[in-house]
C-alpha cells in the first residue's frame, strides 16, 4: 500500500473534551442558530451578510476582523445579520497550495492535522468570544464535520464538493443551514438536486458508523458563477439568472426556497473589488421583484483586514495568502450600503 499512517487522530468527541465551548457561547450559538434559520424559513425579513476572508489562516489577524466586524453588526444588527466566514480548509483545484489552516496551523510549515484540528478549533472559539458572532466555514472533509458542529451556524458546500455523494449525505444530518454551490460547470441542475439530497433522511457509512439522518430542511442554493469548456468564467447573479432559478425551485418539491449570492469566484472572476458593484446589483434586483426579494436570502463577499492577497511568506499582517479580498474599510462601507436597500 501507498498510504503511510502517520498518526491515530483523536476522535470529535475527545477534542471537544479537551477544547470545549464554554456555557455562555453555547447559549450565544443557540440564539444565532435560530435567528438564522428564521431567515430561511421566511419568519424574519433580515438579510444575511456572509463575510470574511478567502482562507483563515491566522488565529490573531481573523480575530482583529471578527472583532471590527462586531462592531459593525451592532449598527445594522436591525436589518441584517453578520456571519463571519472562518474558513479552515481551502480547496485547491489541482491540490497543490496552502489547504487551510487544518492542514498547515503555520502556512509556513509542513502540513500537521493532529495541530490542525486543534488550531482551528481554538481559532472559531476565540473568534465568538470576542465577537459575539457564529461563523461560517466550507465543509471540505465530511468527516471533519463532528469536529466543529457545536460551533458553526452556517456551512458552505463548494462547487467540487456539491455533485459528491457524502458531503450531500452529511448535510442531511445537519442541524444548520448548507448552502450548496452550484458545480463549476454551472448546471443549476446538479445544485438542486444536491439540495433535495441534503433535505431527505438517509442511512450510510460515517466515521466507521451505520447512520441514519432525518434530512436537513434550511439546505438551499449558492449561485458562485460557473466555467465554461474554455475556460471562461460565466456570471449567474444577473437579475435573469434569478429568475431561471426561482422558476426551476417551483418546479420541485423542495423546503424552504432560498439563495445566496457568492459575489466572489467565478460571479467577479476573482476581481475583488468588483464585488461592490455586483452586491449592489443584486440588492436592486431584490427591489424590482417580490419573488426575487424572498428568494434571495444573502450575500457571500470575501474580505480581509488589507485589500487584495500576498504570497505565502510575505508577512503582511491581515491580508489573504489565497485569493484576493476586500479591504475592511471598502467591506464596512458596503455592509452598510447593503443595510440602506432594506
Amino acid at each position: 500500500m501507498s498510504f503511510e499512517f502517520v498518526k491515530k487522530l483523536p476522535t470529535p468527541s475527545e477534542i471537544k473534551e479537551q477544547y470545549p465551548v464554554p456555557e455562555k457561547l453555547v447559549a450565544l450559538k443557540k440564539e444565532r442558530d435560530q435567528e438564522i434559520r428564521d431567515v430561511l424559513t421566511g419568519k424574519s425579513n433580515k438579510f444575511l451578510v456572509i463575510i470574511g476572508p478567502c482562507s483563515a489562516d491566522n488565529e490573531d489577524a481573523v480575530c482583529d476582523y471578527v472583532s471590527r466586524l462586531a462592531k459593525v453588526n451592532e449598527k445594522v444588527k436591525d436589518k441584517l445579520i453578520l456571519i463571519p466566514r472562518i474558513y479552515t480548509n481551502k480547496p485547491r483545484t489541482t491540490g497543490e497550495g496552502y489547504k487551510g489552516i487544518v492542514h498547515q496551523p503555520d502556512p509556513e510549515k509542513k502540513p500537521d492535522l493532529l495541530a490542525g484540528l486543534i488550531a482551528m478549533r481554538k481559532m472559531q472559539i476565540h473568534a465568538m468570544d470576542v465577537s459575539g458572532l457564529t461563523a461560517a466555514d466550507e465543509m471540505l472533509y465530511p468527516e471533519n464535520w463532528r469536529y466543529v458542529s457545536d460551533i458553526l451556524s452556517y456551512v458552505a458546500i463548494g462547487a467540487r464538493s456539491v455533485e459528491d455523494q457524502q458531503h450531500r449525505m452529511t448535510v442531511s444530518g445537519f442541524d444548520v443551514p448548507a448552502g450548496m454551490k452550484n458545480p463549476t460547470s454551472g448546471d443549476l441542475t446538479v445544485m438542486l438536486n444536491s439540495v433535495y439530497a441534503a433535505q431527505h433522511p438517509h442511512t450510510f457509512i460515517y466515521r466507521g458508523w451505520e447512520v441514519n439522518t432525518t434530512g436537513n430542511d434550511l439546505a438551499h442554493t449558492v449561485l458562485r458563477g460557473a466555467t465554461s469548456k474554455h475556460g471562461q468564467n460565466l456570471a449567474n447573479y444577473h437579475y435573469e439568472d434569478l429568475n431561471l432559478l426561482l422558476q426551476l425551485y417551483n418546479e420541485r418539491d423542495l423546503k424552504n426556497p432560498a439563495t445566496i449570492i457568492d459575489s466572489n469566484h467565478s460571479n467577479s472572476s476573482k476581481q475583488y473589488k468588483q464585488q461592490i458593484r455586483i452586491i449592489k446589483e443584486v440588492m436592486h434586483s431584490r427591489k424590482l421583484s417580490p419573488d426575487i426579494h424572498n428568494l434571495v436570502k444573502g450575500v457571500m463577499i470575501e474580505s480581509y483586514l488589507v485589500e487584495g492577497s500576498q504570497k505565502v511568506g510575505e508577512g503582511v499582517y491581515g491580508k489573504s495568502i489565497t485569493d484576493p479580498c476586500l479591504g475592511f474599510e471598502d467591506s464596512e462601507q458596503l455592509i452598510y450600503d447593503i443595510a440602506e436597500y432594506e
